[in-house]
């Protein structure tokens, strides 16, 4: 008998947080947010990356705009993009 099929039980987790198995709804890397990731912040740390390195922050919309500052302080900024746009142009392949 699957620990999933007795009462009361929750199911394994996975490295990530979510159950073993299933698919997990990117979050927002907000401090404690667990909100759906709406929008990509797309950065770059010239003093550790290379020019055509690429980092990912998540956000939703509360915090969209808290990090992109953050990042934008910092002059790491380099775009912000829907996370649907940007999971399209991952699926198609194409460069960001």
């Amino acid at each position: 008998m699957n620990p999933q099929d007795q009462p009361g039980q929750q199911p394994p987790l996975s490295l990530f947080g979510g159950a073993a198995g299933q698919p997990q709804s990117p979050v927002c890397s907000a401090k404690a947010c667990r909100a759906d990731a709406r929008w990509v912040l797309v950065w770059n740390n010239p003093k550790l990356h290379t020019p055509d390195r690429r980092k990912t922050w998540l956000a939703c919309d509360e915090h969209r705009e808290h990090l992109s500052q953050f990042l934008s302080v910092r002059s790491f900024l380099k775009e912000v993009l829907p996370f649907a746009e940007w999971t399209a142009a991952e699926e198609a392949g194409s460069p960001n």
